[in-house]
This record gives structure tokens, sequence and C-alpha cells, in this order.
């Protein structure tokens, strides 16, 4: 990222087989198209790995995959984040999942626990189905938490600053 840029540089890297995840993943982009921020939006399969450290946060969406499983197409994503343990980059994950499953978005709960000890991980959004009305909220509330925390990290308080 160039470093006379500050505006923070933000990734959503999504994968979706329903559709919901996807739809969801675009709610959060046209929510960050609202902020002072620079952001793309990449299916898994759009996304390099090696792109990573070019970002200051990224926002993961994923789908669970049978008993509360990360679908195999996230899987090196998951590890590469696992590999680089870096509190540097803020994280938040968000999916789908169906409540009727006893791992309701499991998917999401094996990244937000990886993050949390890899990541500097901001927030964690889980949503029944598709996004309604009734989520944008969520949503909004998602992003201002991940800025929160991507900001707070860049640029410390000052008395943070001071005390060191």
């Amino acid at each position: 990222m160039d470093s006379t840029n500050c505006k923070l540089s933000v990734a959503i890297v999504y994968t979706s087989v329903s559709g919901n995840t996807k739809e969801l993943a675009e709610v959060i982009y046209r929510i960050f198209l609202t902020r002072s921020v620079v952001i793309a939006i990449y299916s898994i399969e759009e996304f390099s790995l090696s792109d990573l450290s070019h970002y200051d946060a990224v926002a993961i969406g994923t789908y669970t995959w049978g008993n509360g499983d990360i679908p195999k197409e996230m899987l090196e994503l998951y590890q590469a984040f696992e590999s680089i343990s870096r509190k540097d980059i803020t994280t938040a994950v968000f999916g789908t999942g169906d409540s009727i499953y006893p791992m309701f978005c499991g998917g999401v709960d094996q990244f937000r626990d990886m993050l949390y000890v890899h990541t500097n991980l901001a927030a964690t959004l889980k949503v029944e189905l598709r996004p309604q009305s009734q989520d944008v909220q969520r949503c909004e509330k998602f992003v201002e938490s991940l800025l929160l925390r991507a900001s707070m990290h860049r640029y410390p308080p000052v008395n943070a600053v001071m005390s060191q």
C-alpha cells in the first residue's frame, strides 16, 4: 500500500454456493462505498493470497459446509492467515447459514477463532439464509467495527504513542 495514501485499504474476500453469502458481501461492499476507504471485493477464485499484505483490513465471507465446516475453496485463505500470524492486519468474518443445522455458521466460527489468535479480529456477523432488510443495520455495525479497529491500529491514540 502506498504510504502517502491516508485512506484505509480494505478487501472483501468471499465464497458463495447458493448466492446468499455473495449477496451479503455485496451489501457490506455497498456500505464500505459510503465510507472514506479504498475498497475491493473478490470472490475467493479472484483473490491472490500474495495480496493479503496489501490491505489494512480484510473482511472474509463464507458459507458453512457439511457439519459446520469451512468450504474447501476457503481452506487456502484460512491456512494463509494461520501461517502469516499478522496482528497488523485487521480482520472480520461474516457468513450465511441455516439455523436448522446444529453448527449454524460453523465456518464463520472456525474463521473467527483462528483470526482471533493470528490477526487483529474486529467483528463477526452471521445471517440466517439470505440478507433481509433488518440485517442492513447489523452490516453497518460490522463495517463500523472493522473500520474503527483498523483505524485505531493504524493510527493509535497520541496518549498510547507517548506512553511507549
